[in-house]
């Protein structure tokens, strides 16, 4: 299964029936894969799968791409990963499956990607493929964490599947993976490197919603901690906080079931916006203005009962919107900017027109806005 390209989570679903499950668990005893991720029954997770196939062995290799058509031994640090194989193709830090370096036939090795003295390894997770709410700007983002990484001495290793960011260019990085941004692909690959850490602040939505997966099997991530990453995303807990910090916000609610969100429009009016947590940046929102709207929505987008929690709060109609973008270090604000919208909110930032810097604020709004910023700041710990 995993030679045809099947992923563990593709293989854990698969694996519902009665038999499935009685011999999952007989063969994770048997070979003695105990732990935290020993099956004791019930549905199939995908790390009951990883569990059982690193104690049968079956782990991934490390190959290069072949830019010379064989003629001679490549030099390239474009890598893939392959069930395929029979040993890696570069020298790796982690030890645990056969590391052999391939015999040329005259003798010599085969040439591993770029070799680097550099202190310690890196790893940046990028953007992905574009689409609405994670394009160009987050590649821009991880080529500048990339060159001061480099510079500073590191060893830079990313991982994208996108061949339009410079991201994938073969100079910009000492090893890039061109792989998927999925939980295993990346755990793989951070138990084959043994990085000092991985940076998952540079590739927007999807990197950060593979922080707490990767958090949970001890991989150290950089930066602003899981916890702050989780409170940002998990809507529930973010508006717990903003009311902690006496931060201004409209009148919202989680809900579990379509009856709570109902009751709470009945009660706030609408129109509403439903919030799901861990989402791309506007994706599977909506502002709804009907009951029978917020009914359909909630059917078709499948929003409810997730993992995480769905927050529904008052809309504001007519309402200027404006962005703050800052960084800070050990919970202080260092730079920041402010940019307003000329639509009124509810325009997409993908769609809106923005003036950098801000024209017709008020220099309170300016203080309040920097202010809030500061106070989240701090509390994150950013």
């Amino acid at each position: 299964a995993k030679r045809c390209g099947f992923a563990d989570r593709q293989i854990a679903r698969e694996l519902r029936g009665q038999e499935s499950a009685q011999t999952l668990s007989s063969v994770m005893v048997g070979r003695g894969a105990l732990g935290t991720q020993t099956y004791a029954g019930g549905r199939v997770r995908e790390e009951h799968v990883r569990c059982l196939r690193k104690s049968l062995g079956v782990c991934p290799f490390v190959k290069q791409i072949d830019t010379l058509a064989a003629e001679f031994p490549a030099e390239t640090n474009y890598l893939y990963l392959t069930y395929s194989g029979v040993e890696h193709d570069i020298e790796l830090a982690g030890r645990s499956v056969g590391l052999r370096k391939e015999e040329e036939p005259t003798g010599r090795r085969r040439s591993s990607s770029k070799e680097t003295t550099r202190s310690s390894r890196i790893v940046v997770l990028g953007c992905g493929p574009y689409r609405i709410g994670s394009s160009v700007e987050f590649d821009w983002c991880s080529v500048s964490c990339i060159k001061t990484l480099r510079t500073l001495g590191h060893q830079a290793i990313v991982i994208n599947c996108n061949p339009e960011t410079v991201s994938t260019d073969f100079d910009e990085s000492d090893r890039l993976y061109f792989e998927e941004l999925s939980h295993e692909t990346v755990l793989d690959i951070a138990e084959l490197e043994q990085p000092e850490g991985v940076v998952v602040s540079v590739g927007g939505q999807t990197p950060n919603n593979l922080a707490m997966g990767l958090h949970q099997n001890g991989v150290k991530i950089l930066g602003t901690s899981v916890e702050a990453i989780d409170t940002c995303e998990n809507r529930f807990k973010f508006s717990q906080l903003c009311d902690a910090l006496r931060i201004d916000q409209p009148e919202w609610s989680e809900f579990t079931t379509v009856e709570e969100a109902f009751h709470f429009c009945k009660r706030a009016g609408f129109p509403a916006l439903v919030r799901p947590s861990y989402v791309l940046s506007g994706a599977a929102m909506r502002v709804v203005n009907s009951n029978e709207e917020l009914d359909r929505f909630l059917k078709t987008a499948a929003v409810v009962s997730r993992d995480y929690p769905v927050v529904i709060s008052k809309y504001i109609s007519g309402a200027k919107e404006v962005e703050l973008d800052a960084i800070g270090r050990d919970g202080e604000l260092v730079n920041y900017a402010i940019a307003e919208h000329v639509e009124n909110a509810g325009v997409h930032s993908g769609d809106a027109s923005l003036l950098l810097p801000a024209q017709k604020l008020f220099v309170e709004t300016h203080r309040r806005v920097k202010t809030m910023g500061q106070k989240l700041c701090r509390a994150l710990k950013i």
